[in-house]
């Protein structure tokens, strides 16, 4: 036990110093054509796209998703929509054509990144974003009924909320409406870092090589 030592996760440096970077073309011209350019704006980023939730479970996402947007017209809803079938054809089957909604082609990590930034509030199935978001002070609903990540939801950064159309809905209009709910996720501390693991990682190298 004398030699470990926890870092935090050496993602979260990467995430912050990405986030640093000045927009590219590419970011300015997306947020320029989503609508994003006011700050006041909110903005509901969405991905989901597991095996698990193929079929009924991602209908009903779909689901509460179109309710979400048709109660926040205001609110810009963008989903980057996974290239696997079973993902397109009822993502936009459901969600096509609605205005506030915004269905991309999978983003690069430079565009995921900035949007995830300016993000209100996060709903995913993803692994890697629900460690990625509260580095940002982002909440997190994850569209999953377990996660292999519990150290989030026990630190509050995140909300395991299933394919429940009712659940989603839900805790998605208590972080949209309750700052003080929104404000309690958003700032809850990381349990995967602060972007110091590196330095930490380094730290201990030379330490043990002495």
């Amino acid at each position: 036990s004398e030699a470990i030592r926890v870092t935090g996760n050496p993602v979260i440096d990467a995430l912050q110093m990405t986030a640093a970077r000045p927009p590219s073309p590419e970011v300015e011209r997306l947020t320029s054509e989503l609508g994003l350019r006011d700050p006041d704006r909110r903005l509901v980023l969405v991905t989901a796209h597991r095996r698990e939730n193929f079929g009924r479970p991602l209908e009903r996402i779909c689901t509460a998703l179109r309710c979400l947007a048709e109660a926040y017209p205001e609110v810009r809803f963008v989903y980057p929509v996974h290239l696997n079938p079973h993902v397109q054809e009822p993502v936009y089957r459901l969600l096509g054509g609605i205005p506030n909604f915004s269905l991309l082609p999978p983003l690069d990590y430079l565009p995921l990144v900035h949007l995830l930034k300016r993000a209100t509030l996060l709903l995913t199935d993803s692994g890697g974003l629900q460690e990625e978001a509260p580095g940002l002070g982002v909440p997190v609903l994850v569209l999953r009924e377990v996660t292999e990540r519990p150290e989030g939801v026990e630190a509050g950064t995140v909300k395991l909320v299933g394919a429940d159309s009712e659940r989603i809905l839900n805790e998605a209009r208590q972080l949209l409406d309750d700052p003080l709910a929104h404000a309690a996720m958003a700032q809850a501390v990381n349990p995967y870092g602060d972007g110091r693991a590196a330095e930490r990682i380094v730290e201990s190298l030379l330490e043990f090589s002495r």
